[in-house]
């Protein structure tokens, strides 16, 4: 399969777009195959690796320059396509993955709520077994994807036990809404989940009862590992604009990339870039071969954030007033890092995950907030 190159100019960086905008951005990506890679043939992917899919991101990544927009795309793969393409039965597989791979259909996972964020256990949103169906009751927030999603993987406690769900936008007592939106990523659409005794059947269930934990577990291994991979093409775009503004600004004579303050910053901005490199493509070696990659997932999610974060502030450090300038990219990716810091899990939750691993330092949390 040929990774593709000739993404569309709609999905060039043209500031905060809405929520039509982004469907329609989502809708271009899934028609360049991007929701295909590192998937089987027999479900309808490209039967290629996680390496081509590394590769597809960055170059997307490059070409958009929207965090938000890969962030959408990580959530739509990482939240419904795979806990779907690992839990789910035969028919639950030929009823969701085709509209989903195609973008027919728009998904995302939804854990967080307003007093739960990483202690999943803590999880207040539950189902009870009514006839031969289920009752839904609880609501999530700060959820990514929500206000355009038709469907979500929901998660929530059945019999005491964290179980999930395939909720449809259209089920009766079920409300997806774009309150609690947030800020950053700004191309993507963050809402709520009210739930008030929706009902849905039986084979909605995804999964054993129970195996609740484990399916965010394993999602959240996967987001962390490759929510970067775009963002890692925008640090390529990121840094070249800040090389040739160096070279064209004058100060004192000289080009501005020739004071060792500059330049120096440059190089530390190049050094971030190729870790995050190394670390996608660690990651990508590890699920290519088969192996688990708890840690890897959590030292690439916790470096790539920090990495996005101080680069984007050394960009407008560099640019001066022309890096603030408004509607300008480099002012808003200093937001966009910041939200970096916490989806998919915070900095802080990644260090206690690493150093649990480790068998060091308190027992591991997961954290899902915000945008999951």
């Amino acid at each position: 399969m040929t990774i593709a190159t000739d993404f569309s100019e709609i999905l060039a960086y043209a500031g905060r777009p809405n929520e039509t905008q982004i469907k329609v951005r989502l809708r271009a990506v899934a028609e360049l195959g991007v929701f295909r890679h590192a998937l089987p043939s027999a479900v309808g992917g490209f039967g290629d690796n996680f390496a081509s899919l590394v590769e597809t991101h960055r170059r997307l990544g490059e070409t958009c320059r929207d965090p938000g927009l890969m962030l959408a795309i990580n959530a739509h793969l990482w939240g419904s396509v795979y806990p779907i393409l690992l839990y789910g039965c035969e028919a639950q597989k030929e009823k969701f993955l085709p509209a989903l791979l195609s973008g027919d259909w728009l998904g995302g996972h939804a854990i967080t709520e307003p007093s739960c964020g990483s202690d999943v256990q803590a999880m207040t949103t539950h189902a009870k077994q009514a006839g031969d169906g289920y009752l839904l009751n609880g609501e999530k927030r700060y959820i990514t994807n929500v206000p355009m999603a038709d469907w979500l993987v929901i998660y929530a406690k059945l019999d005491g036990k964290i179980s999930a769900f395939l909720v449809s936008r259209e089920d009766d007592g079920c409300h997806f809404s774009n309150e609690s939106a947030l800020d950053g990523c700004r191309g993507s659409a963050t809402g709520s989940v009210s739930l008030q005794d929706c009902r849905i059947d039986a084979d909605r269930l995804l999964g054993k009862i129970g195996a609740g934990t484990q399916m965010i577990q394993k999602a959240l291994e996967y987001e962390r590992a490759f929510v970067f991979a775009g963002i890692a093409g925008l640090m390529d775009w990121q840094l070249a604009e800040v090389v040739r503004y160096s070279r064209e600004r004058r100060s004192g004579g000289v080009h501005l990339g020739k004071h060792q303050a500059v330049s120096h910053r440059i190089a530390e901005m190049k050094l971030r870039l190729d870790t995050v490199n190394l670390w996608l493509g660690e990651c990508a070696r590890l699920c290519d071969a088969g192996q688990r990659l708890t840690m890897a997932s959590a030292q690439t999610k916790l470096y790539a954030a920090e990495a996005f974060l101080q680069s984007s502030l050394d960009a407008v450090q560099i640019m001066g007033a022309a890096g603030l300038e408004s509607g300008g990219a480099m002012a808003e990716l200093v937001q966009d890092a910041l939200a970096g810091r916490l989806f998919s899990g915070s900095s802080e939750v990644q260090k206690n995950l690493i150093a649990a691993l480790l068998g060091t330092g308190d027992a591991y949390r997961l954290n899902t907030h915000p945008h999951s």
